[in-house]
């Protein structure tokens, strides 16, 4: 059977167009299929993504070593996907983990950035207030703090970028979102909502929360996507200034987990600090309650206790509005992300990124396309070869 392309992505979200991006530099034939983001939210009827929005924490600290290496590598391949795509998506303001200073929490962050050649410092308790004077942490705290090649980026120009330049490199670019995913005579054939089929010798199906959806693989992948609020506390021109140099945070401590950004301007020109940490978790049992949820504007008991914590942990800021959005994040069994063939040899998948992939998504976009080319991920100095797992 004829094809159209050689290999198909199916999702333009972080992981999906960064994989087209490098499928495209080495071969031709490469199409990535996904819609642009939606004017109207709630009145959207398709599929949706998290990248819609302007803040994403990035840093190599990370207790566990793999996502460490993921991370490292992306970062630094920023600059280049920047300069090429003229599109500037990072901003290095640093990150800091904080946790109880009893835990090995931190002393697992500082030995897989040591392992990795990436410079942190160690703060105590009096050293975390002395550099870090906006935040109130709570006490018996330490913190590990990474200055450089660390802060946070914007997912949505992120993926603009990447787009582009899978584009320059060759790769069609089709503007629509995928109904189905089938294997007929050897080839992978993939429909579109908007009636289009195409005909590709293998297909990546990299579609976040909503590659649970029917219809896409052979057997459902076995990962459960759950829904998350997070919360935006507008500050003014001023405050802005203020905590210019507030850097990106991850805080551990008795009943808080949470992420905190700086203030970062919006596309309305207003500047928010964005807090995420759902104390409890959501589950979303498919393709039509993930729709439903995105057009949400999250919980209200997570605002209030996301509320709690800002208030608490930078006590100095005066928001002139709250408020909230809804996104998901998408966990697998082992931990990791998604990264091989299904029973079918033309369809493999990408996902399942447990909501901590975007800085990490040009890596795990490059094994995505390493996985096509070659058949297989080779010796990459990961201690997992992330297998996927099906229903």
């Amino acid at each position: 059977m004829a094809v159209d392309f050689k290999y198909i992505v199916v999702g333009r979200g972080l992981m999906g167009a960064a994989a087209a991006r490098h499928l495209a530099r080495q071969v031709d034939g490469v199409a990535v299929i996904g819609p642009d983001e939606p004017d109207d939210r709630k009145a959207h009827q398709g599929v949706f993504a998290s990248h819609y929005d302007e803040g994403r924490i990035t840093r190599t600290i990370d207790p566990d070593r793999n996502w460490a290496l993921l991370a490292n590598r992306s970062i630094g391949r920023y600059g280049e996907i920047a300069r090429d795509s003229d599109i500037d998506f990072y901003r290095e303001v640093g990150c800091v983990v904080v946790a109880p200073t009893e835990s090995d929490y931190l002393e697992r962050t500082r030995q897989a950035a040591i392992s990795l050649g990436v410079e942190t410092r160690l703060l105590d308790g009096a050293g975390l207030k002395a550099v870090f004077p906006f935040f109130a942490f709570p006490d018996g705290g330490a913190g590990v703090f990474e200055a450089r090649g660390a802060g946070h980026i914007s997912p949505r120009s992120l993926v603009k970028a990447q787009s582009l330049l899978a584009e320059k490199a060759g790769a069609t670019v089709i503007r629509d979102y995928v109904v189905s995913i089938r294997s007929e005579g050897g080839v992978a054939v993939v429909e579109t909502a908007g009636g289009r089929t195409c005909r590709g010798e293998k297909v990546l199906l990299a579609a976040g929360g909503f590659s649970i959806a029917e219809n896409l693989l052979p057997r459902p992948v076995a990962m459960t996507v759950y829904a998350r609020t997070v919360t935006l506390f507008e500050v003014g021109e001023a405050d802005a200034v203020r905590l210019a140099a507030m850097p990106s945070l991850i805080l551990r401590a008795p009943g808080i987990d949470i992420y905190l950004l700086p203030p970062i301007r919006y596309p309305d020109g207003k500047f928010y600090l964005k807090i995420g940490g759902d104390p409890d978790d959501l589950a979303l049992s498919g393709d039509a309650d993930m729709r439903a949820w995105f057009k949400t504007e999250g919980r209200d008991m997570v605002r209030a206790h996301l509320k709690r914590i800002v208030e608490g942990l930078v006590p100095d800021i005066v928001p002139l509005s709250i408020s909230t959005a809804a996104c998901v994040v998408s966990h697998t069994e082992s931990g990791y992300p998604m990264i091989g063939y299904t029973s079918s040899p033309e369809i493999a998948v990408l996902t399942g990124c447990a909501g901590t992939s975007a800085k990490s998504s040009d890596e795990i976009g490059r094994l995505g396309a390493e996985l096509l080319l070659s058949g297989r991920i080779g010796e990459q100095g990961y201690s997992t070869d992330f297998t996927p797992q099906f229903r």
